[in-house]
């Protein structure tokens, strides 16, 4: 029986989503927590492996079992094991076809900035912090450079291992609440690092230091080192993941 689960979690006390010897790690206690439940090793797969610091409010995971429990089981079982930080959302069993990675059609990421003169407290690790007043207008004009299918090796990692840097961008917009800025973008997949590197290069555009056809010089130079600072893992959010309708998977809902 192949399963697969919604999965939240904080990252700040974490070493990233992937099993790591010695590290805490969000993989790590997923799989403690089901294995407890299934009463036999559990290894999961996710959608998208998220750095240390990172977020998610709508991770997808999948694996085979040949234990037999209810979804209530599965899900209020694994959430009694689980630490504090990391929750089941939801479960449900599917055919043999899925796989949370390759099976996904778009995935869905939030970056949070809080935008203020004086650090933030209680939002510490939960955020980014920008401290200088960023224009949201800006910082949408150059978004519209990085929508569409492009080469993003300006906006990628040096030490990214993925074999082609091209992606579509369906999405990139940034809205304001007060003093919390959304930077919102949804692909088709995102290389490491991307989303980080394309808010350094908005948060700069915003406060600035650049202009909005900044965003599109970037990305045509194919050049990391010329597409500014990495932002903060802090303010990240796996939001969301899209899947064909035949899986009719639960779609994730931002808390905030």
């Amino acid at each position: 029986m192949r399963l697969a689960m919604g999965v939240e979690y904080d990252g700040s006390r974490f070493s990233g989503w992937q099993v790591q010897n010695g590290q805490r790690t969000v993989q790590g206690a997923v799989q403690e927590a089901l294995s407890r439940v299934a009463d036999r090793p559990v290894e999961v797969a996710c959608a998208g492996r998220t750095d240390a610091g990172v977020h998610a409010t709508g991770q997808v995971i999948h694996f085979d079992t040949v234990a037999q429990r209810s979804a209530r089981s599965w899900v209020f079982g694994a959430n009694a094991n689980l630490p504090k930080e990391v929750a089941i959302l939801w479960v449900k069993e599917v055919d043999d076809s899925f796989h949370a990675r390759f099976s996904a059609e778009r995935r869905r990421y939030r970056y949070i900035i809080f935008n203020r003169p004086i650090r933030p407290t209680f939002l510490a690790g939960r955020i980014s912090w920008e401290y200088r007043p960023l224009d949201e207008r800006r910082m949408n004009q150059a978004a519209r450079y990085l929508l569409g299918e492009h080469d993003f090796s300006a906006y990628r990692a040096v030490a990214c291992q993925a074999a082609s840097p091209v992606r579509t961008v369906y999405r990139l917009q940034v809205t304001r609440k007060g003093e919390l800025l959304y930077l919102d973008v949804e692909a088709n997949a995102f290389l490491h690092h991307m989303v980080r590197n394309m808010a350094g290069v908005l948060m700069a555009i915003g406060a600035g230091e650049r202009s909005p056809e900044w965003a599109r010089e970037v990305l045509e130079t194919g050049d990391r080192r010329l597409g500014g600072v990495t932002a903060p893992a802090q303010g990240l959010y796996l939001a969301g993941v899209s899947y064909p309708d035949r899986y009719h998977l639960p779609d994730s809902v931002l808390p905030c």
